[in-house]
């Protein structure tokens, strides 16, 4: 497959592997990587997420985990090709064994949100086969620093039942944002950020498209460090 070229580094790809896509991208533009120091991403597939909160925030280090062999390939990879290679590490490692002492500024997720089904197309990486909600958000909130955040990106389907199990595990909703593919659509995705400490809530809205085929004012602009758009004129 052809790399994927972003401003500042470049994503190989495989056909075995999540490719690039548009969840990655916004939640590696939009999760709070500002003040942060350490910062933990659950199933990096490419490393994508990792390698754009590297480049928006150049004190902070990652250490990304995959439990597909071929991924967590890819992502060292990746990591190794890219300017930020010094302060970006990976492991094979199911999330579900992963034992740490130390503990994060930052967790974030892109994860698994299909029930499985009887399709093996990226069976790991789209279904929640190897790793649930439940399990995800009860490992992350024991290795969360006291001021850290959870920030992870899911359908609206399963937004509900995400925020329950996170209130059970002491980790409470401080920023919602609802993204629409299009204008004047209803909400597809969500960026949901928690937090150990309690606080008001906000909520936003973020639009992909305003047009088909045409990107939003707001994802040109949020993207503008990051992705090459061709010139149209």
């Amino acid at each position: 497959m052809k790399p994927f070229k972003f401003k500042q580094f470049e994503i190989q790809q495989s056909k075995d592997v999540f490719r690039v896509g548009t969840d990655g991208v916004l939640l590696g533009a939009l999760a709070k990587v500002e003040t942060r120091f350490c910062v933990l991403e659950i199933g990096t597939g490419t490393g994508l997420i990792s390698l754009m909160l590297a480049q928006r925030n150049n004190q902070a280090s990652f250490l990304g985990l995959d439990i597909n062999e071929e991924a967590a390939a890819l992502t060292t990879l990746n990591f190794e090709n890219s300017p930020f290679r010094s302060r970006l590490k990976n492991k094979h490692q199911d999330f579900k064994t992963f034992e740490t002492q130390e503990k994060f500024d930052l967790i974030v997720s892109n994860p698994p949100y299909f029930e499985e089904s009887g399709s093996e197309k990226d069976k790991i990486a789209r279904q929640t086969v190897e790793l649930n909600f439940r399990q995800l958000i009860t490992n992350a909130a024991h290795i969360l620093s006291e001021n850290g955040l959870l920030s992870v990106i899911i359908p609206v389907e399963a937004g509900d039942v995400f925020i329950s199990i996170a209130e059970e595990n002491n980790l409470f909703l401080s920023n919602r944002l609802n993204i629409k593919g299009i204008e004047n659509s209803k909400t597809k995705r969500l960026i949901l950020e928690f937090s150990l400490e309690k606080k008001e809530m906000t909520e936003s809205e973020f639009i992909i498209e305003k047009s088909p085929r045409m990107y939003s004012d707001q994802y040109l602009e949020l993207t503008s460090e990051f992705h090459i758009f061709k010139d149209k004129n």
